[in-house]
């Protein structure tokens, strides 16, 4: 696979990574090599970054789309994450409860779903009348 692709699936910065592993192609079993038993220069890139923005947003607790409207457009390292949430700004404040909003609806409508679903079993299933 492209090492782009190799990246992602390891969840670093493919520009941070070893020269040899941006220009080779890694093959499954390598990949399943690097996740079991990852080299000491896969560990640091995990534990430092700087980390691609998905890792970002994860640790932040944000959205990809909230480090867009916040203007964070470069990886950032774990020093970096970590002091931003010893003293949150005011944009990851408000994207970290726009964050939260978000999930506790998915919440509400999967639960609303579930009940309307156990209505519909309760009730014979509903609506399957022989048409006139």
């Amino acid at each position: 696979m492209k090492p782009e692709t190799a990246a992602k699936k390891l969840g670093i910065l493919l520009e941070a990574a070893p020269e040899e592993f941006r220009t080779g192609v890694v093959t499954r079993d390598e990949l399943s090599a690097l996740q079991a038993d990852p080299p000491e220069w896969l560990q640091v890139l995990r534990r430092e970054g700087p980390h691609p923005r998905t890792v970002v947003a994860a640790k932040l607790g944000v959205s990809n789309s909230g480090l867009s409207r916040a203007g964070i457009d470069e990886a950032l390292t774990t020093a970096e994450i970590k002091a931003l949430l010893a003293a949150p700004p005011a944009w990851l404040v408000q994207e970290r409860a726009t964050q939260a909003a978000v999930r506790a609806e998915k919440v509400r409508v999967t639960e609303r779903d579930k009940e309307r679903a156990a209505r519909g079993r309760e009730s014979g299933g509903g609506g399957g009348g022989a048409g006139v």
